[in-house]
C-alpha cells in the first residue's frame, strides 16, 4: 500500500483515473431508485483520494474543462440560436427569469448566512445541479486582486458546498416538479394537458392511441389481396389512400402479381388485382389493424428479399424547417419512409401531428433504402455512423473561444470578463449552430460528445476534489448544516417562481410550464419524472429551448456570483 501511495504521489495523473473509477462505481449505486450520479461520486472519491496530499497541475483541470464546455455549447447551439426567433421569445424570457431567480436566491442566501465566495459558488452550482459553474467561477476567482492563500481558501470551499447541496438539488427538484408542481398549476391539469395534446394532433380517449405509440417502429409484411375490395381492379394510389384514412401511412413497396414477375417499385397508377401479393411497409400496429381491409398475411421470403435501412438525418433544408409532421405525412418525397423518432438536443419529441421541425433536429427514419435516401436528400444531411471526430473544428473552436473570452476590462479592482471558459462555451454554441446549417463539416459523433462531456467534466471534478481533500472535512463541519438548508431554498424557490410565471404571467399550458421549469434548471432527471407523473411527452417541447438558454446562463452566472460576492 505504501508503494502504491508513493507511486501516486510521484505520478498524480494515476490518482485521477483511480478517482474516476471509484467515482463512477459509487455514482451507479441506487438506493430506492436514487443514485448520486457520476459527478458527485467522482467529487466525493476525489476528496477521499485527496487525503493523500497529492499535487496536480491546474493545467490538467483547465484543459479538460474547456473540452467539456465546448461539447456543451456544441450540443445546445442549434436550439439556442433557433430560440432567438419570435416564436421562442416567451420561453427565452421565462428561462431568463427563472435563471435570474436561481442566481439571486444563491446570492441572497449567501449574504444572509454569511457565506464566503467559495461557499456561494458551490451553493449556486450544487443546488442548481450545474457543475460547470465551478470551473467558470474558478477562473474568475483566480483573477481577483486578493492573496493566493485567500484564493485557495475560496476554491477549497466550493466542492464542500457543491457536495452538500447537490443531492437535494437533483432529487428534491425532480420530486417538487413532478409531485407538487401539477398541484400548483390550477384545476383540471390532466384534462388541460390532454386538450393541448389534441391541439397538437394527439387524442384524448384512452382507446385511441396517440401518434407516438402507433408510430414508433416499422415492419414489412406480405399480404395477399383476397378481400372483396379487390373484386374490381385497384391502383396503388387508391389502396394507400384507403389505408391512410384508417391510421398512419401504409406503403406498398413491392407486388407479386398472380401472373407475372415481381414489380420492384410500383408506381401510383400500378394496378392491383385480386390474389396479388403486396409488401406493406408501416408501423406494425397500423398494419395489423389494416390487414383485414386487404386480405390474409402469407409467407413469401423472395418477395421480402430487398434492402431496408434505418438512418438518422439532420434537418437542414430551409423548406422543411417549421413544417409539421402532418405536412410530412402526405409529402410525396416521404413515400415509403416511416419516421420513428425526432430528437431535439437532449429530448425526444412527441410525434404529434402539429409538432414542427426545427433546423438541427435529428430524425430517425426507416424504410427501403431507395425511399430513405430520397427522403434524406429532401430533409437535410444523413448522420451516418462514423467514429471520426473533426478535431480541427473542435480545437479551433476552443482556441478562438478562449482567446475572445480572456479579454478583460477592469472596473476598479473588479475584472469584467467572460473568462476563457465562458468564451469557449459561447464559441461552442456558435460552432454547433454552424454545423446545423452546413452539416458537411464539423462532425462530432454522439459517442464523442458523450466522452467530451463526461470525461471532460469528471476529470475536472476529480482534480477539484483531490485538491480540496485536505480541507474538505473542516469546511463540512463549519458550514454543512447551513449550506444544506440554504440549498433547499435555492433549489425550490426558483421552481415555485417558474410555476407561478407559467400559470399567471405567460399562461403556458401546464405541460409546457413543467417542461420549461425542468429545462431552465437543466435537470433531465426532473423531465423524466414529470413525463411519468402526467403521462405525457409534451413537456419535451418546452424543455429543449429553455435547456439551451438555462445551460448557457447558469454557467455564466459562475462569473456573476463571484463579482456579486466580491
Amino acid at each position: 500500500m505504501e508503494w502504491i501511495i508513493d507511486t501516486m504521489r510521484k505520478s498524480p495523473e494515476l490518482a485521477i483515473f483511480l478517482t474516476l473509477a471509484l467515482g463512477f462505481a459509487i455514482g451507479k449505486v441506487k438506493i430506492k431508485g436514487f443514485s448520486l450520479g457520476s459527478v458527485t461520486g467522482v467529487l466525493l472519491m476525489g476528496v477521499l483520494v485527496g487525503q493523500l496530499n497529492l499535487t496536480i497541475s491546474p493545467t490538467v483541470k483547465s484543459t479538460f474543462f474547456l473540452i467539456f464546455l465546448f461539447a456543451v455549447g456544441y450540443s445546445v447551439g442549434p436550439q439556442f440560436i433557433h430560440s432567438l426567433k419570435k416564436e421562442g421569445l416567451p420561453q427565452i424570457a421565462f428561462a431568463a427569469i427563472v435563471c435570474s431567480a436561481c442566481l439571486l436566491m444563491a446570492w441572497g442566501c449567501s449574504v444572509i448566512a454569511g457565506f464566503d465566495i467559495g461557499n456561494a459558488v458551490g451553493l449556486l452550482s450544487g443546488a442548481n445541479t450545474i457543475s460547470a459553474v465551478i470551473g467558470v467561477a474558478t477562473d474568475t476567482i483566480n483573477q481577483l486582486g486578493i492573496s493566493e492563500d485567500q484564493k485557495q481558501a475560496y476554491l477549497n470551499h466550493i466542492p464542500v458546498a457543491y457536495a452538500v447541496t447537490y443531492i437535494f438539488g437533483t432529487a428534491g427538484t425532480a420530486w417538487f416538479l413532478a409531485s407538487i408542481g401539477p398541484k400548483l398549476l390550477g384545476k383540471n391539469v390532466d384534462q388541460r394537458i390532454k386538450e393541448y395534446e389534441q391541439s397538437l394532433g394527439g387524442s384524448i380517449g384512452d382507446e385511441d392511441p396517440s401518434m407516438e405509440e402507433a408510430y414508433d417502429g416499422t415492419t414489412f409484411r406480405v399480404i395477399e389481396a383476397d378481400n372483396e375490395y379487390f373484386n374490381k381492379e385497384r391502383t396503388v394510389d387508391e389502396l394507400e389512400k384507403l389505408l391512410l384514412t384508417k391510421g398512419w401511412p401504409i406503403y406498398i413497396e413491392r407486388i407479386r402479381p398472380v401472373k407475372g414477375d415481381i414489380i420492384q417499385e410500383p408506381a401510383a397508377d400500378t394496378k392491383i388485382n385480386k390474389g396479388d401479393r403486396l409488401v406493406l411497409n408501416g408501423p406494425i400496429d397500423t398494419i395489423l389493424s389494416d390487414e383485414n381491409s386487404i386480405g390474409t398475411e402469407v409467407a413469401d421470403v423472395e418477395l421480402l428479399d430487398f434492402k431496408a435501412e434505418a438512418l438518422k438525418v439532420i434537418v437542414s433544408n430551409k423548406d422543411v424547417v417549421n413544417m409539421t409532421l402532418k405536412m410530412l405525412k402526405t409529402c410525396k418525397e416521404r413515400h415509403g419512409v416511416v419516421i420513428r423518432k425526432i430528437h431535439r438536443g437532449r429530448a425526444t419529441l412527441p410525434l404529434l401531428n402539429n409538432v414542427k421541425l426545427q433546423r438541427g433536429d435529428v430524425v430517425e427514419l426507416e424504410g427501403r433504402k431507395s425511399d430513405v435516401d430520397r427522403f434524406v436528400n429532401y430533409l437535410g444531411y444523413a448522420e451516418r455512423a462514423t467514429n471520426i471526430t473533426d478535431l480541427l473544428y473542435v480545437a479551433a473552436g476552443i482556441f478562438i473561444g478562449g482567446i475572445i473570452g480572456s479579454l478583460t476590462f477592469h472596473t476598479g479592482n473588479i475584472p469584467l470578463s467572460l473568462s476563457a471558459s465562458g468564451g469557449v462555451l459561447i464559441m461552442g454554441i456558435i460552432f454547433g449552430w454552424l454545423r446545423s446549417l452546413h452539416p458537411t463539416f464539423g462532425a462530432i459523433p454522439q459517442a464523442s460528445i458523450w466522452l467530451m462531456n463526461n470525461l471532460g467534466l469528471n476529470v475536472f471534478i476529480a482534480v477539484v476534489g483531490i485538491s480540496a481533500g485536505p480541507d474538505f472535512i473542516a469546511g463540512l463541519k463549519a458550514s454543512g448544516v447551513s449550506l444544506f438548508i440554504a440549498g433547499i431554498f435555492v433549489s425550490v424557490v426558483p421552481m415555485f417562481i417558474g410555476l407561478m410565471l407559467g400559470r399567471f404571467v405567460f399562461k403556458f399550458n401546464p405541460a409546457i410550464t413543467l417542461g420549461a421549469c425542468a429545462g431552465s434548471r437543466t435537470t433531465t432527471a426532473a423531465l423524466g419524472a414529470i413525463q411519468d407523473s402526467i403521462h405525457s411527452k409534451v413537456p419535451a417541447l418546452s424543455y429543449t429551448t429553455t435547456y439551451a438558454i438555462g445551460n448557457t446562463l447558469l454557467i455564466i452566472w459562475g462569473v456573476v456570483i463571484v463579482l456579486l460576492m466580491s
